[in-house]
């Protein structure tokens, strides 16, 4: 029975969720003991501190955020660990960390598939899971020959983002070019931002479009308006940390590798749920499409919202968007099944009925026609314990 230390930020969804995949290896291989220990043991008794309560409580591993000047002590204390890299990377034991860049790449993404042609980031440039989400945003959209706008640019320290400071923030958010898509480096700063723009009178998402990260559903619905994010795999990450933890106590500490935590979806809220676009019939037939993709709607019923004729429209549509009007719908659809896919425990053929679908068989085969696998594989490859 494995004694296990985790030092974590309890308060934060992310640590929660890793602790629920955690916590399902455990009960799938162990069980195990954890010792829950808050993080201002961190910065009141110190590394040696931990260490030194750790050997005397003979514990077999160690899961927390750990600071990366303190490596030395960690590797002579002999204690498998795992870092949660909540500053930069460790390079001499294992971390769980993120495909960062990924996610801003799927920020990017979201934001083009709307329409938007400005941008922003708004995060910290001296923190590994900012700054790669910044530069996979920025490097999608150099690629399609836009630039991002950045707080203050990119030479901004970092204590000047943590504080909510209305003279400078204000005067950046009004200086930027309008409508904008502006993605920020967690849910937190996404709050953060969501606070200034209604102080200034910035209409959100009119004006400015608020994307987040992390999917903390606590924290999105407090923003006003409730906050879009792009949801993680934090707890197959916790799951996969167990895994790796409990390999290492069994057989050594001289073989690791890094947990990746993968962007899984956007989680589309009051915040982005807009098309950037002045086409008053656009946005019109994008709001009705929206509104009613839980129904099973089609093509005419989107012509009949507005004056013109089919044919008009779907040219309209196209030149604006992208995308013809079936497969905007057909997009929105897959995206909103993954969602209920993961969100919930539902069957296939209930997911189908619960947006309007009767035929789960058609839902089925187009999600694997746009995930390249089938519902049942795509739940079981982001949650964990599978």
């Amino acid at each position: 029975m494995h004694k296990i230390i985790l030092l974590l930020d309890f308060a934060e969804e992310y640590s929660k969720s890793l602790m629920k995949g955690i916590n399902a290896y455990s009960k799938e291989f162990g069980p195990w003991i954890f010792c829950r220990m808050p993080l201002f043991h961190r910065e009141t008794i110190g590394i040696d501190g931990i260490l030194k309560w750790a050997l005397e409580w003979g514990a077999d591993g160690i899961v927390g955020q750990l600071y990366n000047k303190e490596i030395d002590k960690i590797i002579r204390a002999g204690i498998p660990v795992i870092a949660q890299d909540f500053k930069e990377r460790f390079t001499e034991i294992p971390n769980i960390t993120g495909a960062y860049h990924e996610a801003g790449q799927m920020g990017a993404d979201y934001f083009l598939k709307k329409g938007f042609t400005n941008f922003a980031f708004y995060g910290f440039n001296d923190i590994v899971w900012s700054r790669e989400r910044a530069e996979g945003f920025e490097e999608h959209l150099r690629k399609k020959g836009h630039k991002v706008h950045y707080f203050e640019h990119k030479k901004a320290r970092s204590t000047e983002l943590w504080y909510y400071k209305p003279s400078s923030l204000s005067r950046w958010l009004k200086s930027l070019p309008k409508p904008i898509g502006l993605m920020t480096c967690d849910d937190n700063q996404g709050q953060h931002i969501t606070e200034a723009c209604r102080h200034v009178g910035i209409r959100i998402p009119e004006e400015v479009a608020v994307l987040g990260v992390d999917n903390d559903e606590m924290i999105c619905d407090l923003s006003d308006p409730p906050l879009s994010s792009i949801a993680l795999d934090v707890e197959k990450g916790g799951y996969d940390a167990a895994k790796l933890l409990d390999y290492m106590i069994k057989h050594g500490t001289s073989e690791y590798y890094d947990i990746i935590v993968k962007p899984t979806q956007v989680i589309t809220r009051h915040s982005t749920d807009i098309y950037a676009t002045n086409d008053d019939h656009i946005a019109s037939s994008l709001k009705y499409i929206h509104q009613n993709i839980d129904k099973n709607l089609h093509v005419d019923e989107v012509v009949k919202q507005v004056p013109l004729s089919r044919r008009a429209l779907e040219k309209r549509f196209l030149e604006i968007t992208g995308y013809p009007i079936y497969k905007y719908i057909f997009n929105l659809r897959i995206e909103k099944f993954t969602q209920k896919l993961l969100d919930t425990d539902m069957s296939v053929f209930e997911i189908a009925l619960d947006m309007g679908l009767g035929d789960s068989k058609n839902i089925a085969r187009q999600f694997r026609q746009a995930k390249g696998c089938s519902p049942s594989a795509y739940r079981n490859k982001y949650l964990a314990g599978k």
